[in-house]
């Protein structure tokens, strides 16, 4: 089993590579299936759309957020496909972040012209190496 870091690595290559080819302007959808598809092949394990429940104030939401992809359970990515990020995505990542007790995700947005701009890693109490 892959760590984190390396993982988060193969993601952003995988993330770069589709960004080449298809360029921006599709569906959130499109690019969410071809990740999904090309970490597989890359022998990743994937979950899209995964329902993930919260508990607060003693409320159950069975079905809180969906996650657009969880990556061998451990890395969580919030697929896009906007202009430009808003500082409201960041938060959104950290938030699902927190309620699944995960350290880091990644948010990546594939409709601007480079993919550079579009990816933020988002971590919660995460030190890499750590």
């Amino acid at each position: 089993m892959q760590d984190l870091e390396d993982i988060a690595s193969t993601v952003i290559d995988t993330a770069m590579s589709i960004h080449v080819d298809v360029g921006p302007g599709l569906l959130e959808s499109v690019y969410e299936q071809l990740l999904v598809n090309r970490l597989r092949s890359r022998g990743l394990q994937c979950d899209r759309q995964l329902p993930v429940g919260a508990k607060i104030d003693g409320l159950d939401f069975p079905d809180a957020f969906r996650v657009d992809i969880l990556v061998d359970q451990k890395l969580l990515i919030e697929v896009k496909s906007v202009t430009l990020l808003a500082p409201i995505h960041a938060k959104q990542t950290l938030t699902y972040l927190r309620l699944m007790k995960l350290p880091l995700g990644l948010l990546i947005n594939f409709g601007g012209i480079t993919l550079r701009e579009g990816l933020k890693r988002v971590a919660n109490n995460y030190r890499q190496g750590h």
